[in-house]
């Protein structure tokens, strides 16, 4: 039994899109591959040629460039002071938030469990280790690991 929920998505030609995933108000360029239970929130970008592992969700703010490869498990984050409710008590709304965008720049690849912190840019064909959490920026051609993610070595 397959289950989708596409919604205002812009797809490019000879996407793949698998059974119970959840899209919204993104976009996913040609030839990308979306895995089993993968969220992508309005305001995402796919790149093209990209592969979007199973179980990975990608919120609002979030820019992925051509041919990278996001393991399966993957949180991005966008918001660095996340609250449920404003100080008088009800319940925030978009005004009561700041969105911070990430980029990941073409050619990455993002290690399964990995977490992305927001306000970042992950490098030109860098390399993030499998469950690492990216705090800060990952220079282009780098490979990092650990938690905090620290660069292990230069390609």
């Amino acid at each position: 039994m397959e289950k989708k929920n596409i919604n205002n998505v812009k797809l490019g030609k000879d996407v793949k899109i698998f059974d119970f995933v959840n899209l919204y108000g993104c976009s996913i360029d040609d030839g990308s591959k979306v895995g089993t239970f993968v969220e992508i929130q309005r305001g995402a970008t796919i790149g093209k040629n990209c592969k979007i592992s199973s179980h990975t969700f990608i919120c609002e703010g979030v820019h992925i460039g051509d041919g990278v490869f996001v393991g399966h498990n993957v949180t991005f984050i966008n918001d660095k002071m996340p609250r449920a409710v404003n100080p008088d008590g009800s319940l925030q709304t978009d005004a009561d938030w700041k969105l911070e965008e990430t980029f990941v720049k073409n050619g990455a690849s993002i290690g399964s469990s990995s977490t992305i912190m927001c306000g970042i840019t992950i490098g030109e064909n860098s390399i993030v280790g499998a469950g690492a959490v990216v705090t800060k920026d990952v220079p282009a051609n780098t490979v990092v690991a650990g938690v905090p993610a620290k660069v292990i070595k230069k390609l």
